[in-house]
Order: structure tokens, then sequence, then C-alpha cells
């Protein structure tokens, strides 16, 4: 029986490149590509033997869009109206939010999201808390 590290010595060739760091937009589409297949493959087997990699190859992508494409510093507000669009939702089909009052002046700038909202929200559309939480403003430092 071969050991562990031989193993991964024999196909260690066939499996750097999806754990490498993408060192340019091309190779970055072709370990999306692959991800696409594996998870294709796996379906919703967590116990699956890819699974891991599929993980792994996840969590490379991941850190080059932290890199390379970060995400802009957004207001919540911002991030409720775009998906308010992209769903075609009117102020008044916010109950999670409160009166349709309410939902204009988070629009507005006049109120920010509190934790509640941003929960309910969060769970509405799937997305992390993170996406409604105000920008932290910058500090600037006298010199």
């Amino acid at each position: 029986m071969q050991t562990l590290v031989e193993q991964a010595t024999k196909h260690w060739s066939y499996l750097a490149p999806l754990l490498s760091m993408p060192s340019n937009d091309a190779d970055y589409d072709a370990r999306v590509d692959a991800l696409d297949e594996l998870l294709e493959l796996i379906g919703d087997d967590e116990a699956h033997p890819l699974a891991s990699l599929a993980s792994r190859l996840g969590d490379v992508l991941e850190a080059y869009d932290e890199e390379h494409r970060p995400m802009p510093d957004v207001a919540g507000s911002d991030v409720l109206r775009y998906l308010m669009q992209e769903h075609q939702i009117s102020q008044s089909g916010l109950p999670e939010l409160g009166a349709q009052s309410v939902v204009s002046a988070i629009l507005a700038g006049r109120r920010q999201l509190n934790w509640r909202q941003i929960c309910e929200l969060s769970e509405r559309f799937g997305l992390s808390t993170d996406m409604f939480k105000e920008p932290t403003p910058t500090r600037r430092v006298a010199g």
C-alpha cells in the first residue's frame, strides 16, 4: 500500500494547477470552469470524494477575487436598492423593513438598516449580513 505522500506525489502534477493561485484572468476562468465541472459531478453529495477538492478550489478562487477584484464599499441602502430593482420589488413589498415610509427613508439615506432588518433581508435574499452593513469610514490621520 502506498503512503499518502507517495500517492500525492504521483498525482500532484494533475492537482497542482487547480490548487495554485491563478496568475491571470485566463487561469482564473479555467479554474472556474473546473469548479463548475466538479460541482456538476458532486451534486448535493457532501460526502463525495471530490467535495473537499471543490471546497479548496473555491477558496483559491475567493482569494484571487479578494486580491484582484475587491468588492467596493457600498451602503446597505445601495445593496437594497439594487436588489429591489433586480427582483422588481416595490417599497411596500418589503414588510421585513416596516412601512413604506421606513423603506423610503432608508433608500434616501435618512435612516440606516438596523440589525433586525439586516438579518431579515439576509434571509430573504440568501446573502451574508455583511452585504447590508454600512461601510466603515476611513479615518484621515493629521500629518
